[in-house]
């Protein structure tokens, strides 16, 4: 087995919530050393966030911030300040996702930092990044998915979208933050010096839409993206359907898939003719004729069971899937052989199972086995391997410049 990746990399977690966060914890899984900065008292505000043991352990937090070392530093006492600037001036990476222009305020800016350390790969995430007229402006992932026109294209025509109940903006942009760090530390091998990543969770769901914003220019502005509801009218067959004890997807939009697959209905109950009506047999056939094709096939599949549809369409080599819940993922055994839900033994709540990373490579093992730190936790050992002395490190604590609980 290889060393993991980034061994040896020290990065610096001054982040919260999520996008930060992940970050930070994707780049502890591929080996980098990661210390969480929190603020004294309630710490990182994802503490606080479902789900909640005890009352007093988020399960949010465990699972975005595992791997980590975890200080709390109150940077208005001077021996704060110094902790801060000594950890930045050891790091390779610093990761923020507060408001531009916040982090300037207390000497912790990509400008001042770098001066110190020009090596440094400076990361910050916020809403709309930290040019044009909007970078003053606070968001969330939610804001991000609106202004981006991915909400305005999911629903049934005529509704207000809903929520996609994942946070779509933070971690894509999260994992885009993760290849540009990494690129920027492989650059710095030849550069010697590092530099900023403004990464905007606004940027990168623009960045997302593989069809929307070409359909619309290359077509001089006349095709707008439209709420469809449980399909793509220029992908038949290609959704969602509703058997008589579930739902599931058909993607039956190849030519080649589509002709099994309509074959399969008239053989098992489908209109006649079905399988080798030629109107069908293309694309544009397809969507021209779509509402005729979806009313054929909605019937179908609501007269049969989930497991029976399932068992047809993989018999003849059509994808198609379950609508799952969440507890029938974690029970899936694919989703089993593959270790997506990881656990790791705390030491007051025992066993805890949490999502994995889908990294895998084939010469090391990228599963973090460290769960996440207490509010201060690291307090003592970071600010050894930053020269203060032991007596030097009891009185910050002491005083609380250095606060655990």
């Amino acid at each position: 087995m290889q060393a993991l990746p980034l061994q040896g990399i020290r990065v610096i977690d001054y982040s919260h919530f999520l996008a930060g966060p992940y970050v930070g914890r994707c780049l502890a899984a591929l080996g980098a050393e990661v210390i969480k900065v929190e603020r004294p008292g309630t710490g990182d505000a994802g503490r606080q966030h479902a789900h909640v043991i005890d009352e007093q352990q988020s399960g949010y937090f465990l699972q975005l911030n595992m791997g980590k070392q975890g200080v709390s530093v109150d940077m208005k006492d001077p021996r704060g300040k110094d902790f801060m600037l000594k950890l930045c001036d050891s790091a390779d990476v610093f990761i923020e996702n507060y408001r531009p222009g916040a982090l300037d305020k207390l000497g912790l800016g990509y400008a001042e930092l770098s001066k110190r350390n020009p090596r440094l790969v400076y990361c910050s995430i916020s809403a709309y990044g930290h040019t044009g007229p909007d970078a003053h402006r606070a968001g969330f992932g939610l804001i991000a998915e609106a202004k981006s026109g991915i909400m305005q294209m999911v629903g049934n025509p005529g509704e207000a979208p809903p929520l996609l109940r994942i946070s779509l903006g933070d971690m894509y942009t999260g994992i885009h933050a993760v290849a540009a760090i990494n690129a920027a530390l492989l650059g710095r091998v030849n550069s010697g010096k590092g530099q900023h990543i403004d990464m905007a969770l606004y940027d990168t769901l623009v960045s997302m839409h593989e069809y929307a914003v070409q359909c619309y220019t290359l077509s001089g502005g006349t095709v707008l993206p439209q709420q469809t509801g449980h399909d793509m009218p220029t992908s038949t067959l290609y959704g969602v359907f509703r058997a008589n004890d579930g739902d599931l997807v058909i993607a039956a939009q190849v030519d080649d898939a589509w002709k099994r697959f309509a074959t399969l209905l008239e053989q098992h109950g489908g209109p006649a003719g079905f399988g080798a009506d030629t109107r069908f047999h293309s694309l544009n056939g397809r969507n021209a004729h779509r509402v005729e094709i979806l009313t054929a096939v909605k019937a179908w599949v609501a007269a049969r069971s989930v497991a029976t549809v399932l068992d047809l369409l993989d018999g003849i080599d059509v994808p198609a899937a379950k609508v799952q819940r969440i507890d029938e993922v974690i029970q899936d055994p694919q989703i089993q052989a593959r270790g997506m839900v990881m656990e790791q033994e705390h030491p007051r709540y025992g066993k805890l199972r949490l999502p994995n990373l889908p990294f895998r490579f084939s010469d090391c093992d990228t599963t973090i086995r460290q769960v996440a730190p207490d509010l201060g936790q690291h307090n003592a050992e970071v600010a050894a391997t930053l020269g203060f002395s032991p007596a030097e490190i009891t009185a910050m604590v002491a005083d609380g410049v250095l606060f655990s609980k």
